[in-house]
């Protein structure tokens, strides 16, 4: 059964650890995400960007699928199943098709506005008992296709967002995502330090979890980060893989090219990068 993130973040905050959010892109990686949180006792979050929720055939499909995984594979931890940095009519279509969680993504709007349809949302998402995500100060990189340069949040802004009741609040603290250049300034501690004491006890977001040292992730932790997303790195892992084994040119003879076997090693890599994840953010046993 899906659950709203709430109470596993409200837990994650008040124990000095992280929840990961695994974003899922095919049947193969939702299975690996759950059997590797399942098999350490970790709750976990499910994240699916309006890309990668139309490549799976719409939200309804995603959300069939994932329940459908929960029931045959026995999963146990609790798991919700989240938009992605979803825009306003994407996280009302989710919230249609049975998602336990969403986020708005308002941040290239005038705070105004972003405030108004958070609101909304806020207003729907109580009514139905899911959790939302909200975001102050883009993040930088590339996201279905909006680019942001690693800004830092106002904190007041974070403050006037949080006071909505939103469940957790994602702050631009000069993260990004994908792969990190390497003259990446690193994240803004002042910042994250400056958002924490305006928004008290909400749980804190930090987007762009691949490629930032472990210190920094352990700190952003102590200083109130509750989720940590990971995308880019499952991609690499998974693609790695696949690309080693084709090279290695296996199962090419007989009856041809078995497409469960090609999936296969890039189901384990993403195993073992969220096993790892997970034993970094310092959820494991935690569900």
């Amino acid at each position: 059964m899906l659950v709203s993130a709430k109470d596993m973040l409200n837990k994650a905050r008040d124990g000095k650890y992280a929840v990961g959010q695994f974003n899922i892109n095919n049947l193969e990686w939702t299975k690996s995400v759950l059997l590797t949180a399942e098999e350490l006792k970790s709750p976990v979050i499910l994240g699916v960007s309006e890309g990668a929720g139309k490549y799976m055939c719409g939200y309804k499909t995603v959300v069939g699928m994932v329940k459908g995984m929960l029931e045959e594979l026995n999963i146990t931890v609790p798991v919700a199943l989240h938009l992605d940095h979803g825009s306003y009519e994407g996280a009302k279509k989710c919230i249609e098709a049975g998602f336990s969680s969403v986020m708005f993504d308002g941040s290239h709007y005038p705070i105004a506005e972003n405030i108004e349809k958070t609101t909304e949302l806020v207003k729907i998402c109580n009514e139905k008992g899911l959790s939302i995500e909200a975001e102050v100060g883009s993040i930088g990189g590339e996201e279905d296709g909006v680019v942001g340069m690693g800004e830092c949040a106002d904190p007041n802004e974070c403050k006037q967002i949080a006071d909505l009741g939103v469940t957790m609040l994602a702050a631009g603290i000069g993260n990004i995502h994908g792969k990190y250049p390497a003259n990446w300034a690193g994240l803004s501690f002042d910042t994250l330090a400056a958002v924490k004491e305006k928004t008290g006890d909400m749980p804190l977001v930090l987007h762009g979890g691949t490629g930032i040292p472990e210190d920094m992730i352990k700190k952003a932790i102590s200083l109130g980060v509750a989720k940590i997303n990971v995308n880019t790195e499952c991609q690499l892992s998974f693609a790695e893989a696949t690309r080693k084994y084709i090279e290695a040119g296996k199962d090419l003879e007989g009856k041809g090219f078995d497409p469960r076997k090609l999936l296969a090693p890039g189901a384990e890599a993403i195993k073992a990068t969220v096993k790892e994840k997970m034993e970094l953010f310092g959820s494991v046993g935690k569900a």
